[in-house]
């Protein structure tokens, strides 16, 4: 496929803190060259959950522009969006199906006809069915078949991973991305956008945990064998690290983020005890000496908090002595000093820090091999797996494109990524300084058919929904 046919595809996450926009295409070599990025802090969502409607709008709309400012000549209609939250929930079914025509080769007609019928499992009052992943099929006798398409057989059945979420949580989501002035081409669960980005083949035999530290929640996806075991969404991320840091030393929010992020570590014992931070006084009240140690005991005993569920998710599905390839730690609060070692020490598996650096073309800014941006570069090859799939189609639809003549003259030049504007704490009031060790780039082998299989689509919540403002 020539570089002309390739369509522009943008990746939007909205979290707690932040809501990121990137738009990105392959280029001949079938690496993402980010075409723009930009990003806003998030108002009006809690834990993942859009809280306020107006807010997150702003929020949203702040994104694109930022994105549409990093490159004056991209136009963005359409979006893949993130989705995650408490509200998420996932459960085992087993589904079984006769054929009609049982002379014939099974063909995906089939796959999708044994897929449709889960949308009638039993789920909770007000919650919805959001996809349904197939983990193995049978055919008549024979277990455990990964592909069952082309084989011959009366009976075929299968495992699925069913994941539900809020009906208005969904809806709310949909709302500000409509209201924003966007198309959503499809609502894509976080954590597999994650591991998308994150994982490899290797990976995915050996079997990980994905562990997305976000700002409001921290999601999960477990794989084994190939397939997807295992999603949750834990309740706690680094919005609980940063009020425990406020009210635990009686700072502000603003310089409770700061200090966490200049000079928090995940591992107590490696914090000098001999260090520490001055804050500045308020209104004329003296300034406050605060101990890189306390500070350090606080985010270790939260962090340790949020381990301790991660290993409880892994023992529900009894994965937690199994996942050779350890656990993988992705999202900004990977960025913690010392998470790694503390991962390894509560869960006793091997971890390591995921960062989407394997499907970026060369040229591009550091800044955007980053934790942070592993669900937005995630979104963007969900895209590009429908297109490849013929499962979606973008040539001719009005989408998102290139404002010149030909498309092949673009350079694109990587985008800028603002600096935050300067903390109450600076690195001077320090009597130590610490540097964060750089992360670890993950194997460079590229995770093939990540989404394969997941057959549900998010856009067919909404087509039976009314349009009722919610307010």
């Amino acid at each position: 496929m020539s570089k002309k046919e390739q369509p522009i595809i943008v990746g939007l996450d909205i979290g707690t803190t932040k809501v990121v926009a990137i738009a990105g295409r392959k280029n001949e070599y079938g690496k993402l060259e980010i075409l723009g990025l930009g990003r806003a802090d998030s108002q009006g969502v809690s834990h993942g959950v859009v809280l306020n409607i107006e807010q997150c709008i702003r929020s949203v709309e702040q994104a694109i522009e930022k994105c549409l400012l990093s490159n004056p000549n991209l136009s963005i209609k359409e979006v893949y969006v993130g989705i995650a939250g408490q509200h998420i929930k996932s459960l085992q079914t087993r589904g079984d199906r006769v054929r009609a025509n049982n002379e014939s080769e099974i063909n995906k007609e089939d796959i999708d006809l044994l897929i449709r019928d889960q949308y009638k499992t039993y789920i909770p009052a007000g919650d919805q069915i959001i996809d349904i992943v197939p983990q193995d099929f049978t055919v008549d006798n024979t277990p455990y078949v990964v592909d069952p398409i082309g084989m011959s057989g009366v009976k075929i059945g299968a495992n699925f991973h069913i994941i539900t979420g809020d009906r208005n949580a969904i809806r709310n989501i949909k709302r500000c991305i409509d209201r924003s002035n966007l198309i959503t081409r499809d609502l894509v669960l976080q954590p597999l956008a994650s591991a998308a980005a994150v994982m490899n083949d290797e990976d995915l035999e050996a079997g990980v945990a994905i562990v997305d530290i976000g700002g409001g929640t921290t999601d999960m996806a477990v794989f084994y064998d190939g397939v997807l075991k295992h999603t949750a969404v834990i309740p706690y991320a680094g919005t609980n690290i940063t009020n425990d840091i406020r009210t635990g030393l009686g700072v502000l929010r603003a310089q409770a983020e700061q200090m966490k992020v200049q000079f928090g570590t995940a591992l107590a014992d490696e914090a000098n005890v001999n260090a520490y931070i001055t804050i500045p006084g308020l209104r004329g009240l003296p300034a406050k000496e605060i101990s890189v140690k306390n500070l350090a005991h606080i985010i270790q005993a939260r962090m340790q908090e949020i381990l301790d569920h991660v290993v409880h998710q892994l023992k529900q599905v009894h994965l937690e002595n199994r996942l050779y390839g350890g656990i993988i730690l992705t999202g900004g609060g990977a960025q913690l000093r010392n998470i790694i070692q503390l991962t390894e020490f509560v869960t006793g598996l091997g971890a390591r820090l995921g960062v989407p650096n394997e499907h970026l073309a060369g040229g591009h800014s550091e800044a955007l091999m980053n934790p942070m941006y592993s669900t937005c570069i995630g979104l963007i090859l969900r895209g590009y797996h429908d297109f490849e799939s013929g499962k979606l189609r973008f040539a001719g639809e009005g989408g998102n494109y290139i404002q010149l003549s030909s498309i092949d003259e673009i350079k694109p030049e990587p985008p800028v990524i603002e600096v935050p504007p300067a903390s109450p704490v600076a690195e001077s009031d320090i009597q130590e300084k610490f540097e964060a060790p750089a992360p670890k780039a993950p194997r460079n082998d590229k995770v093939k058919n990540m989404f394969d299989g997941l057959k549900g689509k998010f856009m067919k919540l909404f087509e039976d929904m009314d349009d009722q403002e919610i307010n």
